[in-house]
């Protein structure tokens, strides 16, 4: 089992290193999508990611439910999921206890029989945002990020597509 994690910034190339790098595990890989479609341009986005892989991904789009995703996948190929940053703007949107959440991942991704490669996004290398939402989600972002890294077994920083490993 590995539990990876690779983080950086927007457009920093993080996507496709992940999909490297779950693509080195044996068996058909998993691709766990968090996203959702809620206009043309994230639908674009959306496509021009599914144009890069290969068809020989399973794709399973999950913008909840990440730990019944994972525990259906357990046991077969690679999973890559992209991305955690998403899926927690998710829960908050959806009003969900994110935090409870997040540590429920952290506990579980120690059981876990397959690879799992987790895309994230840093977002506090910015300046303090100037409104509470953005304040909380970015506060919130560092706490999932700490708490998944503190489980994996690797992490990885990419900058302008490349990756510095941190653990």
């Amino acid at each position: 089992m590995a539990v990876i994690l690779i983080t950086g910034g927007a457009r920093s190339g993080k996507s496709a290193h992940a999909e490297k790098r779950a693509r080195s595990f044996p068996g058909r890989p998993v691709y766990i999508a968090t996203a959702e479609a809620l206009d043309a341009e994230m639908e674009a986005r959306i496509e021009k990611h599914r144009r890069r892989r290969s068809t020989d991904w399973i794709e399973r789009e999950v913008p909840l439910d990440l730990l019944q995703v994972l525990m259906e996948t357990d046991g077969g190929g690679p999973r890559l999921v992209d991305c955690l940053t998403l899926w927690l703007s998710n829960m908050m949107h959806a009003q969900r206890n994110w935090d409870h959440e997040v540590m429920k991942l952290a506990v579980f991704l120690r059981a876990q029989k397959s690879p799992v490669v987790f895309v994230t996004n840093e977002v506090g290398l910015g300046i303090v945002p100037d409104n509470a939402l953005a304040r909380s989600f970015r506060d919130a972002a560092g706490f999932m990020n700490q708490a998944i890294a503190a489980v994996a077994d690797e992490a990885e920083f990419v900058v302008a597509g490349l990756p510095m490993k941190l653990k």
